[in-house]
Protein backbone atom coordinates (compact mmCIF):
# COMPACT_ATOMS: atom_id res chain seq x y z
CA UNK A 1 0.00 0.00 0.00
CA UNK A 2 1.40 3.39 -0.98
CA UNK A 3 1.74 6.28 1.44
CA UNK A 4 -1.16 8.10 -0.25
CA UNK A 5 -3.36 5.00 0.01
CA UNK A 6 -2.53 4.75 3.73
CA UNK A 7 -3.54 8.41 4.24
CA UNK A 8 -6.82 7.89 2.37
CA UNK A 9 -7.53 4.73 4.39
CA UNK A 10 -6.92 6.59 7.66
CA UNK A 11 -9.17 9.46 6.54
CA UNK A 12 -11.97 7.10 5.60
CA UNK A 13 -11.58 5.31 8.92
CA UNK A 14 -11.91 8.65 10.75
CA UNK A 15 -15.04 9.53 8.76
CA UNK A 16 -16.56 6.16 9.63
CA UNK A 17 -15.91 6.95 13.28
CA UNK A 18 -17.49 10.41 12.96
CA UNK A 19 -20.63 9.07 11.27
CA UNK A 20 -20.96 5.94 13.40
CA UNK A 21 -24.50 5.44 14.70
CA UNK A 22 -23.11 3.64 17.75
CA UNK A 23 -20.85 6.56 18.61
CA UNK A 24 -23.79 8.91 18.14
CA UNK A 25 -25.98 6.83 20.45
CA UNK A 26 -23.32 6.62 23.15
CA UNK A 27 -22.43 10.32 23.03
CA UNK A 28 -26.08 11.28 22.72
CA UNK A 29 -27.01 9.41 25.90
CA UNK A 30 -24.16 11.10 27.76
CA UNK A 31 -25.16 14.52 26.42
CA UNK A 32 -28.80 14.11 27.46
CA UNK A 33 -27.63 13.06 30.94
CA UNK A 34 -25.41 16.15 31.11
CA UNK A 35 -28.20 18.50 29.99
CA UNK A 36 -30.72 16.87 32.33
CA UNK A 37 -28.32 17.55 35.20
CA UNK A 38 -27.87 21.13 33.96
CA UNK A 39 -31.66 21.66 34.02
CA UNK A 40 -31.98 20.03 37.44
CA UNK A 41 -29.11 22.05 38.92
CA UNK A 42 -30.52 25.24 37.40
CA UNK A 43 -34.00 24.65 38.77
CA UNK A 44 -32.59 23.95 42.25
CA UNK A 45 -30.27 26.97 41.87
CA UNK A 46 -27.30 24.78 42.73
CA UNK A 47 -25.29 26.64 40.13
CA UNK A 48 -25.03 30.42 39.67
CA UNK A 49 -26.78 32.09 36.77
CA UNK A 50 -23.46 33.32 35.48
CA UNK A 51 -19.78 32.64 36.17
CA UNK A 52 -18.76 36.03 34.87
CA UNK A 53 -15.45 36.52 33.07
CA UNK A 54 -14.24 39.68 31.37
CA UNK A 55 -14.35 39.44 27.55
CA UNK A 56 -10.61 39.18 27.03
CA UNK A 57 -10.28 36.65 29.84
CA UNK A 58 -13.00 34.50 28.27
CA UNK A 59 -11.31 34.77 24.87
CA UNK A 60 -7.95 33.72 26.23
CA UNK A 61 -9.49 30.74 27.98
CA UNK A 62 -10.92 29.37 24.73
CA UNK A 63 -7.88 30.30 22.65
CA UNK A 64 -5.73 28.15 24.91
CA UNK A 65 -8.28 25.45 25.62
CA UNK A 66 -7.05 21.87 25.39
CA UNK A 67 -9.37 18.86 25.27
CA UNK A 68 -6.96 16.30 26.67
CA UNK A 69 -9.35 13.36 26.80
CA UNK A 70 -10.87 14.13 23.36
CA UNK A 71 -14.27 13.58 24.93
CA UNK A 72 -16.92 16.00 23.59
CA UNK A 73 -18.87 15.71 26.87
CA UNK A 74 -15.92 17.29 28.68
CA UNK A 75 -16.04 20.17 26.20
CA UNK A 76 -19.80 20.58 26.62
CA UNK A 77 -19.43 20.59 30.40
CA UNK A 78 -16.80 23.32 30.21
CA UNK A 79 -19.04 25.40 27.91
CA UNK A 80 -21.92 25.08 30.39
CA UNK A 81 -19.71 26.37 33.18
CA UNK A 82 -18.73 29.43 31.15
CA UNK A 83 -22.24 30.21 29.85
CA UNK A 84 -25.38 31.98 31.08
CA UNK A 85 -27.74 29.48 32.70
CA UNK A 86 -31.06 30.55 31.25
CA UNK A 87 -32.98 27.72 32.94
CA UNK A 88 -32.03 29.11 36.34
CA UNK A 89 -35.13 30.89 37.75
CA UNK A 90 -32.86 33.77 38.78
CA UNK A 91 -32.16 34.48 35.12
CA UNK A 92 -34.32 37.59 34.64
CA UNK A 93 -32.30 39.15 31.87
CA UNK A 94 -32.71 39.40 28.13
CA UNK A 95 -35.74 38.37 26.11
CA UNK A 96 -34.57 34.85 25.41
CA UNK A 97 -36.76 31.93 26.37
CA UNK A 98 -35.77 29.15 28.70
CA UNK A 99 -36.70 26.72 25.92
CA UNK A 100 -39.02 23.82 26.61
CA UNK A 101 -36.83 20.69 26.77
CA UNK A 102 -39.01 18.94 24.18
CA UNK A 103 -38.51 21.88 21.82
CA UNK A 104 -34.76 21.56 22.37
CA UNK A 105 -34.91 17.85 21.56
CA UNK A 106 -36.85 18.73 18.42
CA UNK A 107 -34.01 21.10 17.59
CA UNK A 108 -31.54 18.21 17.88
CA UNK A 109 -33.78 16.13 15.64
CA UNK A 110 -34.06 18.77 12.92
CA UNK A 111 -30.32 19.52 13.10
CA UNK A 112 -29.53 15.90 12.26
CA UNK A 113 -32.24 15.62 9.58
CA UNK A 114 -30.96 18.90 8.08
CA UNK A 115 -33.58 19.16 5.32
CA UNK A 116 -33.18 22.52 3.60
CA UNK A 117 -36.38 24.29 2.59
CA UNK A 118 -35.55 26.46 -0.40
CA UNK A 119 -37.91 24.39 -2.50
CA UNK A 120 -40.43 21.71 -1.60
CA UNK A 121 -38.44 18.72 -2.81
CA UNK A 122 -35.55 19.65 -0.47
CA UNK A 123 -37.73 19.44 2.66
CA UNK A 124 -41.20 18.07 1.90
CA UNK A 125 -42.36 17.19 5.43
CA UNK A 126 -40.93 20.30 7.10
CA UNK A 127 -42.31 22.59 4.37
CA UNK A 128 -45.84 21.21 4.80
CA UNK A 129 -45.51 21.32 8.60
CA UNK A 130 -44.45 24.98 8.45
CA UNK A 131 -47.49 25.78 6.31
CA UNK A 132 -49.78 24.09 8.85
CA UNK A 133 -48.15 26.02 11.72
CA UNK A 134 -48.42 29.32 9.85
CA UNK A 135 -52.13 28.69 9.26
CA UNK A 136 -52.50 28.15 13.01
CA UNK A 137 -50.83 31.51 13.75
CA UNK A 138 -52.87 33.26 11.05
CA UNK A 139 -56.07 32.08 12.72
CA UNK A 140 -54.89 33.17 16.18
CA UNK A 141 -54.04 36.66 14.88
CA UNK A 142 -57.45 36.92 13.23
CA UNK A 143 -56.33 36.87 9.60
CA UNK A 144 -57.96 33.53 8.87
CA UNK A 145 -57.63 31.94 5.43
CA UNK A 146 -56.76 35.25 3.75
CA UNK A 147 -53.54 35.52 5.73
CA UNK A 148 -50.24 33.75 5.20
CA UNK A 149 -46.59 34.00 6.09
CA UNK A 150 -43.55 31.94 6.94
CA UNK A 151 -40.96 31.30 9.60
CA UNK A 152 -37.60 33.03 9.44
CA UNK A 153 -34.45 33.44 11.52
CA UNK A 154 -35.09 36.21 13.99
CA UNK A 155 -37.08 39.42 14.43
CA UNK A 156 -34.44 41.65 12.84
CA UNK A 157 -34.60 39.74 9.56
CA UNK A 158 -38.40 39.49 9.77
CA UNK A 159 -38.89 43.23 10.35
CA UNK A 160 -36.59 44.06 7.43
CA UNK A 161 -38.47 41.64 5.16
CA UNK A 162 -41.84 43.09 6.20
CA UNK A 163 -40.71 46.63 5.41
CA UNK A 164 -39.33 45.52 2.06
CA UNK A 165 -42.75 44.04 1.32
CA UNK A 166 -44.35 47.31 2.40
CA UNK A 167 -42.12 49.23 0.01
CA UNK A 168 -42.98 46.90 -2.86
CA UNK A 169 -46.73 47.08 -2.23
CA UNK A 170 -47.09 50.79 -1.40
CA UNK A 171 -44.66 52.33 -3.89
CA UNK A 172 -46.07 50.21 -6.75
CA UNK A 173 -43.02 50.47 -8.98
CA UNK A 174 -40.41 47.93 -10.00
CA UNK A 175 -37.88 48.97 -7.38
CA UNK A 176 -36.15 45.59 -7.68
CA UNK A 177 -35.17 46.39 -11.27
CA UNK A 178 -35.06 50.20 -11.46
CA UNK A 179 -34.39 51.37 -7.91
CA UNK A 180 -36.14 54.52 -6.68
CA UNK A 181 -35.48 58.23 -6.70
CA UNK A 182 -38.01 59.64 -4.23
CA UNK A 183 -37.32 59.95 -0.51
CA UNK A 184 -39.13 57.22 1.43
CA UNK A 185 -39.71 56.95 5.17
CA UNK A 186 -41.23 54.88 7.95
CA UNK A 187 -42.80 56.29 11.12
CA UNK A 188 -42.09 54.50 14.38
CA UNK A 189 -42.05 55.12 18.12
CA UNK A 190 -38.81 56.51 19.54
CA UNK A 191 -38.90 53.53 21.93
CA UNK A 192 -39.06 50.98 19.09
CA UNK A 193 -36.41 48.27 18.76
CA UNK A 194 -33.25 49.46 17.03
CA UNK A 195 -33.67 46.86 14.26
CA UNK A 196 -36.43 49.01 12.69
CA UNK A 197 -33.99 51.91 12.40
CA UNK A 198 -31.38 49.52 11.03
CA UNK A 199 -33.82 48.11 8.46
CA UNK A 200 -34.62 51.59 7.14
CA UNK A 201 -30.93 52.37 6.75
CA UNK A 202 -30.27 49.06 5.01
CA UNK A 203 -33.08 49.93 2.60
CA UNK A 204 -31.32 53.20 1.79
CA UNK A 205 -33.82 55.54 3.46
CA UNK A 206 -31.14 57.38 5.42
CA UNK A 207 -31.64 59.36 8.63
CA UNK A 208 -34.59 61.29 7.19
CA UNK A 209 -36.27 57.98 6.41
CA UNK A 210 -36.74 57.08 10.08
CA UNK A 211 -39.37 59.40 11.53
CA UNK A 212 -39.46 58.80 15.28
CA UNK A 213 -42.68 59.68 17.04
CA UNK A 214 -42.30 60.85 20.67
CA UNK A 215 -43.65 58.73 23.52
CA UNK A 216 -45.71 59.75 26.52
CA UNK A 217 -45.34 59.06 30.22
CA UNK A 218 -46.02 55.35 29.69
CA UNK A 219 -43.34 55.13 26.97
CA UNK A 220 -45.91 54.42 24.24
CA UNK A 221 -46.22 56.23 20.93
CA UNK A 222 -48.15 59.51 20.99
CA UNK A 223 -50.42 58.46 18.14
CA UNK A 224 -52.10 61.88 18.20
CA UNK A 225 -48.86 63.24 16.69
CA UNK A 226 -48.89 60.96 13.65
CA UNK A 227 -50.79 63.46 11.51
CA UNK A 228 -48.45 66.30 12.42
CA UNK A 229 -45.30 64.31 11.60
CA UNK A 230 -46.87 62.95 8.42
CA UNK A 231 -47.70 66.49 7.22
CA UNK A 232 -44.17 67.67 8.02
CA UNK A 233 -42.72 64.80 5.96
CA UNK A 234 -44.97 65.64 3.02
CA UNK A 235 -43.88 69.28 3.18
CA UNK A 236 -40.25 68.12 3.02
CA UNK A 237 -41.14 65.88 0.02
CA UNK A 238 -40.56 62.69 2.01
CA UNK A 239 -43.02 59.92 1.22
CA UNK A 240 -44.10 57.91 4.26
CA UNK A 241 -44.91 54.32 3.30
CA UNK A 242 -45.51 52.65 6.67
CA UNK A 243 -46.08 53.04 10.39
CA UNK A 244 -44.61 50.49 12.81
CA UNK A 245 -46.36 49.75 16.09
CA UNK A 246 -44.51 48.12 18.99
CA UNK A 247 -46.22 45.25 20.80
CA UNK A 248 -44.45 45.79 23.08
CA UNK A 249 -41.35 47.99 23.00
CA UNK A 250 -38.15 46.22 23.98
CA UNK A 251 -36.98 48.59 26.70
CA UNK A 252 -40.18 48.89 28.70
CA UNK A 253 -42.58 46.16 27.55
CA UNK A 254 -45.30 48.73 26.86
CA UNK A 255 -47.73 48.44 23.93
CA UNK A 256 -48.51 51.12 21.38
CA UNK A 257 -52.16 51.85 20.58
CA UNK A 258 -52.49 49.48 17.64
CA UNK A 259 -56.07 50.46 16.80
CA UNK A 260 -55.19 54.15 16.56
CA UNK A 261 -52.25 53.35 14.27
CA UNK A 262 -54.46 51.10 12.14
CA UNK A 263 -57.02 53.88 11.72
CA UNK A 264 -54.33 56.38 10.71
CA UNK A 265 -52.77 53.97 8.21
CA UNK A 266 -56.16 53.21 6.69
CA UNK A 267 -56.88 56.93 6.28
CA UNK A 268 -53.51 57.71 4.69
CA UNK A 269 -53.27 54.42 2.73
CA UNK A 270 -50.07 53.39 4.50
CA UNK A 271 -48.73 49.96 5.40
CA UNK A 272 -49.32 49.05 9.05
CA UNK A 273 -46.64 46.80 10.51
CA UNK A 274 -46.53 45.45 14.06
CA UNK A 275 -43.24 44.49 15.68
CA UNK A 276 -44.68 41.93 18.08
CA UNK A 277 -41.37 40.11 18.40
CA UNK A 278 -41.67 39.93 22.17
CA UNK A 279 -45.37 40.24 22.92
CA UNK A 280 -46.99 38.73 19.84
CA UNK A 281 -47.16 35.40 21.64
CA UNK A 282 -49.97 36.91 23.74
CA UNK A 283 -52.35 35.93 20.92
CA UNK A 284 -52.53 32.69 22.94
CA UNK A 285 -53.21 34.34 26.32
CA UNK A 286 -56.87 34.52 27.28
CA UNK A 287 -56.00 37.06 29.98
CA UNK A 288 -53.60 39.34 28.09
CA UNK A 289 -54.64 39.11 24.43
CA UNK A 290 -56.43 42.44 24.86
CA UNK A 291 -52.99 44.10 24.79
CA UNK A 292 -52.89 43.21 21.08
CA UNK A 293 -56.28 44.71 20.26
CA UNK A 294 -56.16 45.71 16.60
CA UNK A 295 -53.48 43.20 15.61
CA UNK A 296 -55.79 41.70 12.97
CA UNK A 297 -55.80 45.08 11.17
CA UNK A 298 -52.05 45.09 10.57
CA UNK A 299 -50.71 44.37 7.09
CA UNK A 300 -47.83 42.43 8.63
CA UNK A 301 -46.86 41.12 12.07
CA UNK A 302 -43.63 39.74 13.51
CA UNK A 303 -43.70 37.25 16.42
CA UNK A 304 -40.55 35.68 17.90
CA UNK A 305 -41.31 32.13 19.02
CA UNK A 306 -37.94 32.03 20.81
CA UNK A 307 -39.15 34.75 23.17
CA UNK A 308 -42.61 34.02 24.54
CA UNK A 309 -43.46 30.68 22.90
CA UNK A 310 -40.73 28.56 24.54
CA UNK A 311 -38.73 27.80 21.38
CA UNK A 312 -34.92 27.66 21.09
CA UNK A 313 -33.38 30.53 19.13
CA UNK A 314 -33.95 31.50 16.39
CA UNK A 315 -37.55 31.17 15.22
CA UNK A 316 -39.74 34.03 14.05
CA UNK A 317 -43.17 34.16 12.45
CA UNK A 318 -43.58 36.80 9.74
CA UNK A 319 -47.28 37.05 8.97
CA UNK A 320 -49.21 38.96 6.29
CA UNK A 321 -52.90 39.89 6.29
CA UNK A 322 -52.99 39.42 2.51
CA UNK A 323 -51.28 36.18 1.54
CA UNK A 324 -50.13 37.57 -1.82
CA UNK A 325 -48.15 40.28 0.00
CA UNK A 326 -45.91 37.53 1.38
CA UNK A 327 -44.53 37.18 -2.16
CA UNK A 328 -44.00 40.91 -2.66
CA UNK A 329 -40.47 41.26 -1.34
CA UNK A 330 -38.60 39.23 -3.94
CA UNK A 331 -39.04 38.56 -7.63
CA UNK A 332 -35.65 37.13 -8.51
CA UNK A 333 -35.38 34.46 -11.16
CA UNK A 334 -33.64 31.26 -10.15
CA UNK A 335 -34.74 28.75 -12.71
CA UNK A 336 -32.44 26.05 -11.45
CA UNK A 337 -34.55 25.99 -8.27
CA UNK A 338 -38.09 25.93 -9.64
CA UNK A 339 -39.99 25.43 -12.83
CA UNK A 340 -41.97 28.20 -14.52
CA UNK A 341 -45.41 28.70 -12.99
CA UNK A 342 -48.28 31.13 -13.36
CA UNK A 343 -49.08 30.75 -9.65
CA UNK A 344 -47.16 31.66 -6.51
CA UNK A 345 -46.32 28.37 -4.82
CA UNK A 346 -46.42 28.43 -1.02
CA UNK A 347 -44.16 25.38 -0.98
CA UNK A 348 -41.17 27.05 -2.68
CA UNK A 349 -39.92 29.13 0.24
CA UNK A 350 -36.98 30.76 -1.54
CA UNK A 351 -39.46 32.82 -3.55
CA UNK A 352 -40.49 34.62 -0.39
CA UNK A 353 -37.60 34.63 2.08
CA UNK A 354 -34.04 35.89 2.34
CA UNK A 355 -32.99 32.40 3.30
CA UNK A 356 -32.36 29.72 0.75
CA UNK A 357 -30.99 27.06 3.07
CA UNK A 358 -33.65 27.36 5.76
CA UNK A 359 -33.82 25.34 8.95
CA UNK A 360 -36.76 23.07 9.80
CA UNK A 361 -37.96 25.58 12.40
CA UNK A 362 -41.66 24.79 12.20
CA UNK A 363 -41.08 21.25 13.44
CA UNK A 364 -40.13 22.51 16.92
CA UNK A 365 -43.35 24.48 17.37
CA UNK A 366 -45.44 21.76 15.74
CA UNK A 367 -44.06 19.15 18.15
CA UNK A 368 -44.96 21.16 21.24
CA UNK A 369 -48.37 22.00 19.80
CA UNK A 370 -49.21 18.38 19.01
CA UNK A 371 -47.92 16.95 22.28
CA UNK A 372 -49.26 19.58 24.72
CA UNK A 373 -51.89 21.52 22.76
CA UNK A 374 -52.18 25.29 22.40
CA UNK A 375 -53.25 25.66 26.05
CA UNK A 376 -49.58 25.36 27.06
CA UNK A 377 -48.85 28.65 25.23
CA UNK A 378 -51.73 30.34 27.04
CA UNK A 379 -50.35 29.12 30.37
CA UNK A 380 -46.79 30.20 29.63
CA UNK A 381 -47.54 33.75 28.44
CA UNK A 382 -50.15 34.35 31.13
CA UNK A 383 -47.85 33.07 33.88
CA UNK A 384 -44.93 35.24 32.78
CA UNK A 385 -47.06 38.38 32.48
CA UNK A 386 -48.59 37.66 35.89
CA UNK A 387 -45.06 37.45 37.31
CA UNK A 388 -44.36 40.87 35.82
CA UNK A 389 -47.29 42.26 37.80
CA UNK A 390 -46.02 40.51 40.92
CA UNK A 391 -42.52 41.96 40.64
CA UNK A 392 -44.00 45.44 40.19
CA UNK A 393 -46.22 44.94 43.26
CA UNK A 394 -43.27 43.96 45.41
CA UNK A 395 -41.12 46.79 44.05
CA UNK A 396 -43.74 49.39 45.00
CA UNK A 397 -43.63 48.18 48.60
CA UNK A 398 -39.97 49.25 48.86
CA UNK A 399 -39.05 52.82 49.84
CA UNK A 400 -35.87 52.75 47.80
CA UNK A 401 -37.20 51.12 44.62
CA UNK A 402 -38.90 53.19 41.91
CA UNK A 403 -40.76 51.83 38.87
CA UNK A 404 -40.38 53.47 35.48
CA UNK A 405 -44.03 52.70 34.77
CA UNK A 406 -46.68 50.13 35.63
CA UNK A 407 -45.74 47.08 33.52
CA UNK A 408 -48.03 45.56 30.90
CA UNK A 409 -45.97 42.44 30.26
CA UNK A 410 -43.13 40.44 31.80
CA UNK A 411 -40.70 43.32 31.30
CA UNK A 412 -40.31 45.45 34.43
CA UNK A 413 -38.08 48.53 34.70
CA UNK A 414 -37.09 49.79 38.14
CA UNK A 415 -34.25 51.65 39.80
CA UNK A 416 -32.70 52.23 43.18
CA UNK A 417 -33.84 55.63 44.40
CA UNK A 418 -33.00 58.03 47.20
CA UNK A 419 -34.26 61.64 47.11
CA UNK A 420 -30.95 62.99 48.38
CA UNK A 421 -29.14 61.93 45.21
CA UNK A 422 -29.16 63.84 41.91
CA UNK A 423 -30.19 62.02 38.74
CA UNK A 424 -26.53 61.79 37.73
CA UNK A 425 -25.65 60.22 41.07
CA UNK A 426 -28.61 57.84 40.80
CA UNK A 427 -27.51 56.81 37.31
CA UNK A 428 -24.03 56.02 38.59
CA UNK A 429 -25.44 54.12 41.56
CA UNK A 430 -27.83 52.03 39.46
CA UNK A 431 -25.12 51.19 36.94
CA UNK A 432 -22.91 50.17 39.84
CA UNK A 433 -25.65 47.94 41.31
CA UNK A 434 -26.27 46.19 38.02
CA UNK A 435 -22.54 45.68 37.41
CA UNK A 436 -22.08 44.14 40.85
CA UNK A 437 -25.06 41.81 40.32
CA UNK A 438 -23.69 40.71 36.94
CA UNK A 439 -20.26 39.89 38.31
CA UNK A 440 -21.51 38.20 41.45
CA UNK A 441 -23.61 35.86 39.31
CA UNK A 442 -26.49 35.02 41.67
CA UNK A 443 -28.93 36.90 39.42
CA UNK A 444 -28.87 38.10 35.85
CA UNK A 445 -30.65 41.35 35.00
CA UNK A 446 -29.87 44.06 32.44
CA UNK A 447 -30.19 47.83 32.37
CA UNK A 448 -31.75 50.38 30.06
CA UNK A 449 -31.86 54.16 29.64
CA UNK A 450 -35.27 55.89 29.82
CA UNK A 451 -35.49 59.68 29.60
CA UNK A 452 -31.74 59.76 30.31
CA UNK A 453 -32.25 57.83 33.53
CA UNK A 454 -30.64 54.43 34.16
CA UNK A 455 -33.09 51.70 35.10
CA UNK A 456 -32.58 48.03 35.79
CA UNK A 457 -34.70 45.90 33.49
CA UNK A 458 -36.00 42.48 34.45
CA UNK A 459 -37.53 40.23 31.81
CA UNK A 460 -39.10 37.18 33.43
CA UNK A 461 -38.60 34.32 30.97
CA UNK A 462 -38.59 31.30 33.26
CA UNK A 463 -41.90 29.86 34.53
CA UNK A 464 -40.15 28.63 37.70
CA UNK A 465 -39.23 32.15 38.85
CA UNK A 466 -41.04 32.97 42.11
CA UNK A 467 -42.02 35.86 44.37
CA UNK A 468 -39.32 34.73 46.81
CA UNK A 469 -36.70 35.23 44.09
CA UNK A 470 -38.04 38.73 43.43
CA UNK A 471 -37.74 39.53 47.15
CA UNK A 472 -34.14 38.29 47.16
CA UNK A 473 -33.33 40.39 44.10
CA UNK A 474 -34.86 43.56 45.55
CA UNK A 475 -33.03 42.93 48.84
CA UNK A 476 -29.78 42.71 46.89
CA UNK A 477 -30.52 45.91 44.97
CA UNK A 478 -31.22 47.83 48.19
CA UNK A 479 -28.15 46.39 49.89
CA UNK A 480 -25.86 47.35 47.01
CA UNK A 481 -27.53 50.75 46.78
CA UNK A 482 -26.27 51.56 50.26
CA UNK A 483 -22.65 50.77 49.34
CA UNK A 484 -20.17 53.43 48.41
CA UNK A 485 -19.67 53.43 44.64
CA UNK A 486 -16.17 54.90 44.65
Amino acid sequence: MTFLEVIIYIMKDKLKEIYSSENFKETGHELVELLAKYISDSEKQDIPVNNYMEPNEQLEYWRNYKLDDKNPITLFQDIIEKSIHIHNPKYIGHQVSAPAPLAALSNLFTALMNNSMAIYEMGPASTAIEKAVVEEISNKIGYGEKGDGYITSGGTLANLTALLAARAVIVKSDIWETGYNEKLAVMVSEEAHYCVDRACRIMGFGTDGIIKIPVGDKFTMKTELLGEYFAKAEKEEIRVIAVVGSAPSTSTGMHDDLEAIAEFCSEKKLWFHIDGAHGGGAIYSKKYKHLLKGIEKADSVVIDAHKMLMMPSLMTFLMFKNKMDSYATFSQKAQYLWESSDEEEWYNMAKRTFECTKQMMGVKFYTLLKVYGEEVFNQFVTNQYDLGQELARLAKMRNNIQLATEPESNIVCFRYFEPKFSNQELNQRNSYIRSKILRKGDFYIVQTLLNDLVYMRATIMNPLTTSLIFEELLDEVEKLGCEKTS
